[in-house]
């Protein structure tokens, strides 16, 4: 399963593509919107993974946001990793509540830890509360993609993709290791992480891997 992450500002573009797809990330931090038009979109019957990530807005304005996507019906909610444990407590109760599960995400922009430190990483989001955990880390060199896709031998929810030109493959490959979903852009100039694909290009990657 593929999942579009949303940057989309414009509301009725938005509204057009969740037509078309299973599931998408609404980056709330990078589309801006309101709280009714939060409630809109979240409202939908569509598996939607609500994200806001931190610097746009304070932490109380960013959990309040998460927390109307939460109410409204988002199927997901995305907490960070490095987040302080007041605030995730409260959101993890609050998602739980209604009946939203957490995903609780790690993000490493310069490299991908070794082996014994993923696998810590892994198990801390498990015990944090996750329902879900995402790692997702720069690829530098191709071991490090190996590292990646070996976490998915341990049981539990789990994303883990690579970041960066070399970690594209990790992408691809997510899906067919147990990956329950892997991301992509809309398009190339929507990309919200380094190395993501877009939507068409990656699921015509993975059809043609299933037809294999």
């Amino acid at each position: 399963m593929i999942c579009v992450s949303l940057a989309e500002n414009n509301l009725a573009t938005c509204l057009e593509v969740l037509d078309k797809v299973e599931i998408a990330e609404i980056r709330i931090d990078l589309a801006g919107w309101s709280d009714e038009e939060i409630k809109k979109i979240f409202s939908l019957r569509k598996k939607l993974i609500a994200t806001c990530r931190p610097g746009k807005y304070t932490p109380e304005e960013t959990a309040a946001r998460l927390k109307t996507a939460i109410a409204a019906g988002a199927t997901f909610v995305d907490v960070e990793y490095e987040a302080p444990e007041p605030y995730r407590e409260e959101l993890i109760t609050f998602a739980h509540a209604h009946q939203c599960d957490v995903i609780i995400s790690y993000h490493n922009y310069e490299c991908t830890p070794e082996m014994d430190e993923l696998e810590q990483i892994m198990e801390n989001c498990y015990r944090f509360g996750a329902d879900l955990a995402k790692i997702a880390t720069q690829v530098r060199v191709n071991r490090d993609n190996s590292k990646i896709l070996s976490l998915y031998k341990a049981p539990g929810r789990l994303v883990a993709i690579g970041m960066g030109e070399l970690g594209k493959i990790s992408r691809i490959v997510a899906p067919f290791l147990g990956a329950e979903f892997t991301y992509a852009s809309l398009n190339d100039a929507q990309a919200t992480a380094p190395g993501q694909i877009n939507y068409e290009r990656l699921n015509r990657f993975i059809l043609e891997i299933q037809e294999i």
